[in-house]
């Protein structure tokens, strides 16, 4: 298998630019001077006619990539560049492997020159290294046991150089840690990933001991290039089962996430109500409690006059203390997020969050009927909005805004902080935006994010005009109409159904609503310009839309 690395979807700064192509370039021009003034030195080495067909059923092969990633793909020609490095110098097997490693994007016009020849010098680089190695040890005329070894030795020489290309033109161009690069090169576990390796190695031997026996040849070749196009397939398999158990696990990350931060939730909707209890109805008690003994003490004194009037106090106090447990119970029926509802318990949060803080919170929320789930569901996404900015984006100012529009209800959270790049990986166990994303989805609405770097963040979600609706229904109801509850059960989206946009399948998340390199797909346009390839694999642009999907963007090496 050859890796090849892709373009990054946006324009890098100009200092990145410069110093990646001059990488590209330094590493292109030199493997081709190199390989041009080895050839011109000993032109025989190209007198085998066989080396066109090895260029053709290698181009074929190379034009059917697998991209594991905006950044990488992963080639499988590489049984067929070792079958040539097995039977041919290394100078004739590098200019097979240069001439031959084609790619989609060049074909399409979309892989820039240099990086076009860094793929194709990388790779020919590559198999001239595994070539010497396999060379120095054995022929294609050892017995099996030394076959076999010398075969395994260059593919551990081709292997190393081609990762070792491909690693630097992913640090240099697309800023990757090396950590995260090797990450990248190999797919699926290490065993796994190894034993794929070796199964390929074993088809390119078995390619090269079959074209040695001359009755054979050709017809050998072509009858194992087919099932090279099989072990492709088999390789979307194990990609999408991949991306099927890492989305699987994000999953779990985030409903534990979200289990903890409806526990948060629930402690502070029980400190409201003690509040509540203590500041209202503990004084009504209180002051029930000083007219009871008034009245006992006057009852025995015999001033019955005064106890009278002190019976009328307690009676009164007692129907107000009854009329504030009413009003509390009314008010909590009416809205699971506090006594007055959706308007004044965002008030209340911003003005909590912002008493003693350098950041102010200001709301602009209109007072719109909604159903109490959906009211609940608003005051989440802006609470942990609004938590997210204070915690991170070291903004002076966070607005909170909610009000009708044409089409249902608009909340807007925005703050003037210090803003992200959005087609980044989120932190490492950070779920907020996913949460957010899945709470608006839950109710039939749609949620967006925009940020840039040093341009503050809007974070927009939008609810279905039926939520609104039915909101006013239930106020109707309150006021003693009986609304047609069957009607509206139907008209509306069930709560618990994703109604909106689909959240993105792959990667996941971002956990925070961004697309990501190596998790999610990324949103962000292609410049243009298309990725490097190591010796199996190759740089080139993000794939483009007639390439096959895989649920998992990351590119491997070929």
């Amino acid at each position: 298998m050859t890796r090849s690395e892709r373009v990054a979807e946006s324009p890098p700064r100009r200092d990145e630019s410069v110093t990646s192509s001059i990488f590209l370039w330094s590493v292109a021009l030199g493997v081709i001077m190199g390989l041009t003034f080895s050839l011109v030195r000993n032109p025989r080495v190209l007198a085998h006619p066989d080396l066109l067909f090895w260029i053709a059923g290698l181009s074929v092969v190379q034009l059917l990539p697998v991209p594991v990633s905006g950044k990488l793909q992963l080639s499988f020609g590489f049984p067929i560049l070792l079958g040539v490095a097995i039977l041919y110098p290394p100078l004739a097997a590098a200019f097979v492997a240069f001439i031959g490693s084609f790619d989609p994007l060049e074909v399409s016009g979309r892989l820039a020159l240099r990086k076009s020849l860094f793929n194709r010098s990388q790779i020919a680089l590559s198999t001239l290294a595994g070539s010497a190695a396999f060379h120095l040890l054995g022929s294609i005329n050892s017995n099996l046991g030394r076959l076999v070894a010398s075969a395994l030795c260059a593919v551990a020489a081709n292997y190393s150089l081609n990762v070792f290309f491909v690693t630097i033109a992913m640090r240099v161009v697309h800023g990757f840690s090396f950590r995260e690069a090797l990450r990248q090169l190999r797919l699926g576990g290490p065993a796994k990933f190894l034993l794929n390796y070796v199964g390929l190695a074993s088809v390119g031997i078995i390619i090269a001991r079959l074209y040695s026996i001359p009755d054979v040849r050709f017809l050998g070749v072509a009858a194992f290039i087919l099932p090279l196009v099989f072990g492709r397939q088999m390789f979307f398999r194990t990609m999408a089962l991949e991306a099927a158990h890492k989305e699987l696990k994000d999953r779990q990350r985030v409903l534990k996430a979200l289990s903890n931060r409806m526990a948060e939730e629930r402690q502070d909707e029980r400190m409201r109500i003690a509040a509540y209890l203590h500041d209202d109805l503990a004084q009504m008690l209180f002051r029930l409690n000083l007219q009871a003994q008034m009245a006992k003490k006057r009852l025995i004194q015999g001033d019955t006059t005064a106890v009278g009037k002190d019976l009328d106090g307690i009676l009164q106090t007692k129907q107000e203390t009854s009329d504030a447990i009413r009003a509390l119970i009314r008010d909590l029926h009416r809205s699971p997020i506090g006594r007055r509802g959706l308007a004044e318990a965002i008030q209340s949060f911003a003005d909590d969050m912002s008493r003693g803080a350098t950041t102010q919170i200001t709301v602009d929320v209109v007072e719109v009927s909604l159903p109490p789930p959906i009211q609940l569901l608003i005051y989440q996404i802006a609470r942990e909005a609004a938590m997210n900015a204070l915690k991170h984006a070291e903004a002076h100012e966070i607005r909170i805004s909610l009000g009708e529009t044409g089409d249902g209800v608009a909340l807007t959270i925005t703050d003037d902080g210090k803003g992200f790049d959005t087609s980044a990986p989120p932190p490492e166990g950070h779920f907020g935006s996913v949460m957010m994303k899945e709470r608006a989805l839950v109710a039939g609405g749609s949620y967006s994010i925009q940020s840039e770097v040093g341009k503050g963040t809007s974070i927009m979600a939008s609810f279905p005009r039926v939520w609104v609706e039915e909101g006013s229904e239930l106020e109707s109801g309150r006021d003693g109409q009986d609304p047609d509850a069957g009607e509206r059960a139907t008209s509306r989206p069930p709560i618990g159904t994703a109604v909106g946009p689909p959240p993105r399948s792959a990667r996941a998340g971002d956990a925070n609503g961004q697309g990501a390199t190596a998790v999610a797909l990324d949103p962000r346009p292609t410049d243009g310009e298309a990725p490097l390839s190591p010796s199996k694999v190759a740089l080139d642009p993000v794939p483009a839309s007639d390439e096959p999907a895989t649920p998992d963007p990351r590119v491997v090496p070929a």
